[in-house]
C-alpha cells in the first residue's frame, strides 16, 4: 500500500509539474511574441520563479496524488464517474461551487497572508515578483503552498462533483492562476471593462495587487472584494510599466 500511495504521488508531482511548465510556457511565450523584449533582464527572476513553482507542484500533488490512489482502491471521495448519479444541473452548478468556495478561501488566506509577520515569512516569496510573469502563477513559499493545496482535496471529501467537472474547475485554477500574472491583458477590452469585468479577475486586476499590495486579493470573482472594500479597481499597463525590469 505505502508503495502504491509513492507511486500515485510521484505520478501527481509529474503531471503538476509538466502540466505548469507547459501552460506557462505557452503563455510566457505568447507574451514574448506580442510584447518581444518584455522578459529581457529578468532571466533570474523566472528562474526563481520557476524553481520555487516546481517545488510547490509536489506539494499540491501530494495530497491530489493520495485521494486519487484513495479514491480509485477505496472510494473515499465524493467524485463520481456517472452523469445519472445527480441531476444534470448540478453538473454545472458543481463548477460554480468549487470556483466560489475556492476564491472565498484564497480571498481569506491571502488577505492573512498580507498581515506583516506573516507576509515575511511566507508570502514574500511570490511577491518577490512584483511585476510578475506567466512563471510566477506556482512560485509559493513551501507554506503558502501548503494553504493552496489543502482546498480541493477536502472540498471532493465533502461535496460530490463529477469527473469531467472537477476537470473542468482545475482547467479554470491553471489558466487563471497563469494569465492573472502575464503582466499584459489577454482578455478583451469589452469583457475585462464591460458588466462581466465588474465581477469577473483578470490580469488588469491582479496586477494592482502586485503593485499596491494591500488591495485586490480575490482570485476569480471580485465579490469578496468588492464586499470587504479592498477592491481598488485595475491596474495599469500603459507603456509597459507592468513588463520592466525591477
Amino acid at each position: 500500500m505505502v508503495v502504491q500511495i509513492a507511486i500515485a504521488i510521484g505520478a501527481m508531482t509529474l503531471i503538476v509539474a509538466v502540466r505548469y511548465l507547459i501552460v506557462s510556457g505557452l503563455f510566457a511565450g505568447l507574451t514574448t511574441r506580442r510584447l518581444p523584449g518584455a522578459h529581457t533582464g529578468r532571466e533570474a527572476q523566472i528562474r526563481r520563479e520557476i524553481l520555487w513553482s516546481l517545488a510547490s507542484a509536489f506539494i499540491y500533488a501530494a495530497p491530489a496524488g493520495l485521494l486519487a490512489w484513495g479514491w480509485q482502491e477505496h472510494g473515499w471521495t465524493r467524485v463520481y464517474t456517472d452523469v445519472a448519479d445527480y441531476p444534470l444541473w448540478w453538473l454545472p452548478l458543481s463548477v460554480l461551487v468549487y470556483l466560489f468556495l475556492h476564491d472565498s478561501w484564497f480571498y481569506w488566506t491571502h488577505r492573512w497572508m498580507h498581515r506583516p509577520t506573516v507576509f515575511k515569512r511566507m508570502h514574500a516569496v511570490h511577491h518577490a515578483s512584483r511585476n510578475p510573469t506567466a512563471w510566477a502563477a506556482m512560485s509559493f513559499h513551501p507554506w503558502e503552498s501548503i494553504t493552496g493545496a489543502i482546498l480541493v482535496p477536502a472540498l471532493v471529501l465533502l461535496i460530490p462533483i463529477h469527473v469531467g467537472a472537477l476537470f473542468a474547475v482545475l482547467t479554470i485554477m491553471t489558466v487563471m492562476g497563469v494569465t492573472n500574472h502575464m503582466g499584459w491583458e489577454i482578455f478583451p477590452r469589452w469583457l475585462v471593462n464591460g458588466r462581466a469585468g465588474d465581477w469577473l479577475i483578470t490580469a488588469s486586476h491582479h496586477q494592482k495587487h502586485h503593485e499596491k499590495y494591500l488591495c485586490n486579493f480575490g482570485l476569480y470573482f471580485r465579490f469578496w472584494d468588492r464586499l470587504c472594500g479592498t477592491d481598488r479597481g485595475l491596474g495599469d499597463f500603459s507603456a509597459g510599466r507592468a513588463l520592466r525590469p525591477r
